[in-house]
């Protein structure tokens, strides 16, 4: 089994997020984190599926992966919304926040993650996109949402697996997990593979 392989090597998770650590705690890999600060810039005229995964590269791109022992594993993963094509990253306050979550409400959007998945000697890249429809929301639970839960570190200006997921989401097509920041599907697909 893949976590029996895994425990040779040690996996490295370049983010910082608490909601991909769960997620690979949840999948049984032990790991440490090693993220490094990067400008996350891209052409804003790339596809969104060649944003996400541009930009999960860009997160291992300070590493130098030869430096380091055959059997070594890192993980770098970015996610971002989109709605009626335009690229919605992490609001920098609370009326940026609303206004994001004013375009989601009543409407589906699509959640992009590109995932990058090396060792010193291999690298894969892929991505996943996953199609969540709101239900339309009043003012009063978007104002409620953003100052309990406070979604300034979130693409999109909100967490699935918080309230405004509980009593918002009316429908999702794709996983999940991928729209919480980590297609954990594709990231076992891809561990077996860059191990081979």
């Amino acid at each position: 089994m893949l976590l029996d392989e895994l425990k040779n090597y040690k996996v490295y998770l370049a983010s910082k997020s608490p909601r991909r650590r769960e997620l690979l705690t949840d999948m049984g890999i032990e790991f440490e984190i090693l993220a490094a600060e990067v400008e996350e810039s891209f052409d804003p005229t790339l596809p969104p599926a060649d944003v996400v995964q541009y930009l999960s590269r860009l997160k291992l791109s300070p590493i130098d992966l030869s430096q380091y022992p055959d059997h070594t594993i890192f993980i770098a993963c970015d996610t971002i919304v989109v709605q009626d094509g335009k690229i919605l990253g992490k609001p920098h306050d609370d009326a940026e926040a609303l206004a994001m979550l004013r375009a989601l409400s009543g409407n589906t959007h699509a959640v992009y993650s590109g995932l990058t998945v090396a060792t010193p000697r291999k690298t894969l890249t892929d991505y996943r996109a996953t199609d969540v429809m709101f239900e339309t929301l009043t003012e009063e639970e978007m104002h409620y949402y953003v100052e309990k839960y406070r979604p300034l570190d979130k693409a999109g200006a909100y967490g699935v697996q918080e309230w405004i997921g509980c009593v918002g989401i009316r429908a999702i097509q794709g996983s999940f997990y991928n729209v919480m920041g980590l297609p954990t599907r594709l990231l076992w697909e891809m561990l077996k593979e860059v191990i081979q």
